[in-house]
C-alpha cells in the first residue's frame, strides 16, 4: 500500500488504544470502530472514510486528531453503520473535511470519485485494463456503445473519443451523478448515463429510444451478470461484446450462456496487483 495508507490506519489504531475506543466484532455485533476505506490517487489526493457503528461523542476528537497527524488527507468522511453487514451503499457518508470526493486521472481524462463510487483500486493497472477494453471494442468512431455496470462512467468516457455514442447504465444513483459530471468535465458530449438495475432498464423500449448497440461493454461485479441480462443480450444480439471480469468463474458461466450466439475470439488477463521490481516510495 502506498502511504499515507498505513499512517492513517496506525494513527487511528494508536489513538483508539490510548483512549479506550472499542473495535467492532462482527460476530458478536459489539464495538464501535468498524472499517476504514481509503483511496490514494495518482493526483496526490487522499480520501479516507471512517466507518463506525453509531454516533459517539468521541468521534469529533478522533477525526480532528487524524487530520492533525496526517495532513496529506484531502477529504475525510465518516459513515454510521449500525447494520449487521459492512456494505455502505445504502448509507450516507458525511463530510468532515474537504470536498467529499477525490479526482483521479486515466490518460488525459479526469474522474470524480465519491466514497460510494466504484473505481479500479490500482489506477495504473486500471488504465492498462481500459486500454485492453478499448482495443477489444474495435471502434471506428461510428459505433453505439453500451457500457453496462458503468460505475462513474470511467470505461465509457475512456472509449468515447473512438465511439459514435456511449450509453452507460449503473445501479447506484450517486455513481451516475458522478458519471454525468465526469463526462461534462472531460468535454464528452456523446455519452448519456442512466441510473437503475441493468435488467430493469435495458428493455426493448430503452434500446428503441437510444439505439441498438454495435458494441456492448459489460463490467459486472464478482457475482457476474444476471441470467435475465444474458438472455437480453442474446435477444439484442449486438455484433460484439467485451466482457470485463474480476471473477473468472462467473465470467465462464456467463460466457457459456452467451455461447448460444457468440464465439469467444480473444481473451487477455490483466494483473491488477503486480509486484513492482522497484519501489516508487
Amino acid at each position: 500500500m502506498e502511504e499515507p495508507a498505513n499512517l492513517i490506519k496506525n494513527t487511528i489504531r494508536t489513538y483508539a488504544e490510548k483512549h479506550g475506543l472499542s473495535f467492532y466484532d462482527i460476530r458478536q455485533q459489539t464495538g464501535w470502530l468498524r472499517n476504514l476505506v481509503l483511496r490514494i490517487c495518482t493526483t496526490g489526493e487522499v480520501m479516507a472514510n471512517l466507518v463506525v457503528h453509531h454516533e459517539d461523542e468521541a468521534l469529533p476528537a478522533l477525526l480532528d486528531h487524524l487530520l492533525k497527524e496526517v495532513p496529506a488527507i484531502t477529504t475525510l468522511l465518516y459513515t454510521i453503520n449500525p447494520k449487521k453487514n459492512d456494505t455502505i451503499f445504502d448509507l450516507e457518508p458525511k463530510i468532515w473535511f474537504g470536498k467529499g470526493y477525490v479526482e483521479e486521472r486515466l490518460e488525459d481524462f479526469t474522474f470524480k470519485i465519491g466514497p460510494k463510487s466504484f473505481f479500479q483500486t490500482n489506477t495504473y493497472q486500471g488504465e492498462a485494463l481500459y486500454k485492453v477494453t478499448r482495443e477489444f471494442a474495435g471502434l471506428t468512431g461510428k459505433e453505439t456503445v453500451y457500457d453496462l455496470y458503468c460505475g462513474t462512467g470511467s470505461i465509457g468516457i475512456f472509449v468515447s473519443r473512438q465511439a459514435g455514442k456511449v450509453v452507460g447504465i449503473e445501479l447506484i444513483p450517486e455513481a451516475i451523478a458522478d458519471a454525468k459530471e465526469n463526462a461534462a468535465a472531460n468535454g464528452v458530449t456523446n455519452a448519456e448515463f442512466f441510473a437503475g438495475d441493468v435488467i430493469d432498464i435495458a428493455d426493448d423500449a430503452f434500446f428503441a429510444t437510444h439505439g441498438a448497440p454495435d458494441v456492448i461493454i459489460t463490467d459486472p461485479p464478482r457475482a457476474g451478470m444476471h441470467e435475465k441480462l444474458t438472455a437480453k443480450l442474446l435477444e439484442v444480439a449486438a455484433p460484439r461484446i467485451v466482457y470485463v471480469s474480476c471473477n473468472p468463474a462467473t465470467q465462464a458461466r456467463d460466457l457459456a450462456l452467451l455461447a448460444e450466439k457468440y464465439t469467444i475470439e480473444r481473451v487477455r488477463p490483466v494483473d491488477m496487483f503486480p509486484i513492482p521490481t522497484t519501489s516508487r516510495m
